[in-house]
């Protein structure tokens, strides 16, 4: 699969800075990416005219899931803001609003900010208009917002 192959760095690239972005830690962050790539590579006929947000989409979905395993019951519970480091801190805020967001609003947040696409791209890859992207990053985001604030003035 030639394609996959020049493809290859730039999207390891996109699952890498999503993944980082979401667990904090490189490791887990490579881990992360060499799945999605792993995924993207099984499927490559199907996800080719959209693999930048498709592997964005997957390693966010990744990263939250290792978040959650490291994080569930049993395990330990959920870190709270005054336990942690302000970074760490910043990443749970943003694991916990997210999961909040109607799953249109999510994914179009994960696209556009985490894995910094255009609108455009973001709308090719979704199947809907750059208005509706724009719609849904700015109930998404206005959203985030609240909860990230509501989280603060109880901490």
């Amino acid at each position: 699969m030639r394609e996959f192959e020049e493809a290859f760095d730039g999207l390891y690239g996109v699952a890498y800075r999503v993944a980082y972005r979401l667990t904090g830690e490189r490791a887990e962050a490579e881990d992360v990416a060499q799945e999605a790539l792993a995924r993207a590579y099984s499927r490559w006929r199907r996800v080719d005219g959209y693999a930048e947000a498709w592997v964005s989409k997957v390693s966010a979905n990744l990263a939250v899931d290792v978040w959650r395993r490291a994080n569930r019951p049993g395990v330990g519970t959920a870190p709270s803001s005054r336990d942690i480091g302000h970074d760490t801190a910043d990443r749970v805020d943003l694991h916990e609003a997210l999961r909040t967001l109607p799953r249109r609003q999510r994914e179009v947040l994960v696209l556009r900010y985490l894995a910094d696409l255009p609108e455009q791209d973001v709308a090719r890859a979704l199947g809907c208009s750059a208005g509706t992207v724009k719609q849904h990053a700015s109930r998404g985001l206005h959203t985030l917002r609240g909860v990230v604030a509501e989280r603060h003035a109880h901490v």
